[in-house]
């Protein structure tokens, strides 16, 4: 096969035949331990994880939307990889719109060439354990930096990452925000969670145990909500509803290719992929800054679309579909990740009102 050339545009054939490939390459994602290294390095060849960064960064700067068709491809090719480097690229922008010349110097060049791996800690900061009195990462101000005690939850890739761009909380309730190297004396990495679905993301906590952190690592803060300081991942907005119908494409792909053997299937596919096609032309809307509706109920429909679109493929797969190793199976756990991960309460509510049968 020929090396996929660098992608500069949502229009270049070069992403499809690169949706294609991370296709492929899927299934060997579900052994044990599992993490998409091949994978990753062909999104570095592409160049994709250029498209997020201006250029005074190496980056090429695509717009929202046009990030969003990006996504929607790959993500339709293998979600656990595109899961990977929206958390990697959440890092790089967070790095790339910071105040730190020294860091983004030391970091952002191997991180786009894929050299280095990036990945973010901050999910204490916006939705994981925020009901806790005591913080779960603390930091604690010094005259030669902080000293970080306590943990990041849910990091994706915290076995693989070189660079963690994490959150801490100090007595007062300000809050930093860091790029913590994860070879610092005191940081270490236990096993990975063991998930329904996307285990080779390599999820799993961050452990600071006194890691004394310099100044010259600081992002942002300590300030109160550092999270609203700088760019970075929209946490559970667009990207998050726009991962969910790319998995939702894959699955009424398939179904489609069933129909040609089967017409019964026929209304079904039309119907998804009619829900499919709207739901991704109001994301793109969105992402132009021009909303049909809100984010909460992009994300709302996005979640019921995948998890009808991965049934509906699992039904049409009938028995085979229920084997460890057809995609069907692993579309429906891939779908179940998004009624839990970034889930906004009112999301979560309409959620279980459509799954219960209840009428708003």
């Amino acid at each position: 096969m020929s090396p996929i050339a660098k992608i500069e545009s949502p229009d270049d054939p070069e992403l499809a035949r690169l949706g294609e490939r991370l296709n492929e390459l899927a299934p060997q994602l579900e052994a044990a331990n599992a993490w998409p290294a091949e994978q990753l390095d062909l999104c570095a060849q592409a160049g994709v994880f250029e498209w997020f960064l201006p250029q005074v960064h190496g980056g090429q700067d695509w717009s929202e939307a046009d990030i969003i068709r990006g996504y929607l491809q790959l993500a339709a090719g293998c979600l656990t990889t595109t899961f990977i480097i929206t958390q990697r690229m959440g890092a790089c922008r967070r790095l790339a719109g910071c105040d730190n010349v020294g860091l983004q110097q030391e970091w952002l060049p191997p991180l786009l060439s894929g050299e280095k791996i990036s990945t973010v800690g901050i999910s204490h900061l916006t939705t994981s354990r925020r009901h806790l009195k005591k913080p779960v990462l603390a930091a604690e101000e010094q005259a030669d930096g902080f000293l970080l005690s306590g943990y990041s939850p849910w990091v994706t890739g915290s076995t693989q990452a070189d660079v963690v761009v994490i959150g801490a909380t100090l007595p007062d309730g300000r809050q930093l925000l860091a790029a913590l190297p994860t070879d610092m004396p005191g940081v270490s990495t236990p096993p990975a969670a063991k998930l329904v679905g996307l285990s080779a993301s390599q999820t799993g906590p961050i452990q600071c145990d006194n890691v004394l952190l310099p100044h010259a690592l600081l992002m942002a803060g300590p300030v109160e909500d550092v999270m609203s300081q700088g760019q970075g991942a929209n946490t559970g907005g667009l990207q998050t509803s726009t991962l969910a119908v790319g998995l939702a494409s894959a699955a009424i792909r398939f179904l489609e290719g069933e129909t040609e053997k089967r017409d019964e299937l026929s209304p079904a596919a039309v119907a998804l992929r009619r829900d499919q096609a709207a739901l991704e032309s109001d994301l793109l809307a969105a992402a132009a800054g021009e909303p049909a509706c809100s984010s909460e109920e992009l994300r709302t429909r996005a979640n019921s679309l995948s998890l009808r679109a991965s049934q509906a493929a699992l039904t049409a797969a009938k028995g085979a579909g229920y084997l460890i190793g057809h995609p069907a199976g692993r579309w429906c756990r891939e779908a179940l990740f998004f009624l839990v991960w970034s889930c906004p309460q009112p999301v979560l509510a309409a959620n279980l009102c459509e799954l219960a049968g209840i009428q708003e």
